[in-house]
């Protein structure tokens, strides 16, 4: 093996033709001969570049709609033979094989195609073949040959042509091949992750993830961890479809504290009026619905002053200057919107440490979708949590029936639950949450958290009592025992959301009716771990 390969033939092949033309006009101003197929040499025909089809070197014209043209020994023989084996170049020579020492192929759109909807037999079209087979010969020769998937590579390759006499070293063949085998790797995860959903495969055999760079990070949760952000191709408004007006890069904890955000604030219909959830490490810390969003910010706040500094602020609709100033008060890690007016940017600037984000649009909160986590030895995959209920969902269990208000309250209650961690306990009051009780082992605990949280806010706001007092709330899961109707009780609360299901339903039925609680039972769950 030699470590300066020069390039003197290429095969390029690409569905994707941005920066094609400089790109195979450098190359040929290099000496480096280029064959093509079908529109890639007609394009470069068309800017005047010297190609030769492949065709032409196969013996075989395309056929089968373009199914096969590159599925030859004349090409896959030029890609794979060992050009210090006298064996290979021996029968290479015998049956009139050119070498080829670049492969520039990008694949069919596939991922596109299925993106735009289109339907079963046109993504089945759009599934390549002989592009991953090039792809794959080449990079197992890389020792001889220089492969290229992403538009991305080309000014490295003439970078490194630049570098090194016309010659690609072994370490540079050996970084693109780990890219190729990368591409391939993804375009075969996606196709077989499309066809699982299409014929209703649940569960299938094996199951692939595939993600693309879209930025080292400094470090993990903590600095001694190793982190990196990576899009998955997906469409869905958020973190990584958003643009980032201003600020340093986002953190690993950013960007995970910033998605629940933005997930749970989506949850509220923009028709309907201005949301604002604010979250610290994942948890929400104030949430609420306003008539402005300026109004719904502050009601947010004011659930938890404390925990909102140095947290995430999220809008359901467009950050106008009100609101922009009122969150510059205190320090704010980042805030995402769809939107935001020139004004509120401008606002923004003079905070270079602020990040402002807009995505132009709100994730769907009952879109499917698929989630997974790392396990010792494996990972778990479930369906996105998008399950919702309405007022003709809500059984009344108690004697007492929720008022219009309290049923607002409770379904206000129960969405901002479904985003809180496990065990979950939020009181709210009139479209805002007054006390939030999240992650503890025990559910009376979340119960007791929450009701402290809302007296210490009631102090600092100098009211005269916790505003838990008439509030509703809601519980993530079943109550096991009557104790956490007792404590909720205890705490001022009038009215009870939760999924009911446990073997002491009666019992605890029975306490909130002895306290005078109106309890609903949803038959839904939302566990958060």
């Amino acid at each position: 093996m030699t470590d300066r390969i020069p390039l003197k033939r290429a095969l390029i092949s690409v569905s994707d033709k941005t920066g094609l033309i400089d790109f195979a006009r450098a190359l040929s101003a290099r000496g480096v001969e280029l064959l093509s197929t079908g529109g890639t040499a007609k394009a470069l025909r068309g800017a005047g570049l010297a190609v030769i089809d492949v065709a032409q070197v196969t013996g075989f014209p395309e056929m089968m709609d373009g199914r096969v043209k590159t599925l030859h020994p004349s090409v896959h023989g030029g890609l794979l033979a060992l050009r210090d084996n006298a064996e290979h170049m021996s029968a290479a020579n015998a049956h009139g094989i050119g070498m080829i020492d670049l492969l520039v192929v990008n694949l069919y759109p596939f991922e596109e195609t299925v993106a735009k909807g289109a339907d079963y037999d046109d993504c089945i079209e759009n599934i390549d073949i002989g592009g991953p087979a090039m792809i794959r010969a080449a990079s197992k020769n890389h020792a001889y040959v220089t492969v290229v998937v992403d538009v991305a590579d080309y000014a490295a390759v003439l970078h490194e042509l630049d570098q090194n006499d016309d010659t690609t070293s072994y370490v540079f063949r050996q970084r693109q091949a780990q890219i190729a085998y990368a591409r391939t790797a993804a375009y075969d995860a996606a196709v077989s992750g499309w066809l699982a959903q299409s014929i209703g495969e649940a569960t299938p055999r094996r199951r692939s993830f595939s993600g693309e760079l879209a930025q080292t990070l400094r470090y993990g949760e903590n600095p001694h961890q190793s982190a990196a952000f990576y899009k998955d191709g997906s469409d869905r408004p958020g973190v990584a479809t958003a643009k980032q007006w201003q600020g340093k890069e986002l953190s690993y904890n950013n960007i995970n504290d910033t998605d629940a955000a933005f997930e749970l604030v989506a949850e509220f219909d923009p028709a309907e009026g201005p949301a604002v959830a604010i979250i610290k490490h994942a948890n929400p810390c104030g949430v609420a619905r306003g008539a402005t969003a300026l109004d719904a910010y502050h009601r947010a706040y004011d659930c938890d002053r404390t925990s909102a500094f140095g947290g995430i602020v999220a809008l359901n609709c467009t950050l106008d200057a009100d609101t922009a100033r009122a969150i510059t008060e205190i320090f704010t890690e980042v805030v995402i919107a769809p939107d935001a007016t020139e004004e509120a940017r401008e606002i923004f600037a003079a905070k270079k440490n602020l990040r402002l984000l807009t995505t132009g649009g709100l994730p769907d909160p009952s879109a499917a979708g698929t989630s997974f986590r790392q396990v010792a030895g494996g990972f778990l995959v479930q369906g996105r949590d998008n399950g919702r209920v309405a007022r003709a969902d809500l059984k009344v269990v108690t004697q007492r029936q929720p008022s219009d208000q309290e049923l607002d309250d409770l379904l206000f209650a129960w969405t901002v639950a479904k985003h809180v961690k496990s065990n979950a306990i939020v009181y709210a009051k009139d479209g805002a949450t007054v006390g939030i009780g999240a992650g503890q082992m025990s559910r009376v605990d979340s119960t007791r958290i929450g009701r402290r949280k809302s007296e210490d806010m009631a102090e600092a706001l100098g009211l005269a009592e916790a505003t838990t007092i008439g509030s509703a709330v809601s519980s993530d899961a079943f109550f096991p025992f009557a104790d956490g109707i007792e404590a909720l009780a205890a705490a001022g609360a009038k009215a009870v959301i939760q999924p009911g299901g446990s073997m002491r339903d009666a019992e605890v039925i029975e306490a909130a009716d002895r306290l005078g609680l109106a309890m609903v039972f949803t038959g839904q769950r939302h566990f958060r771990h």
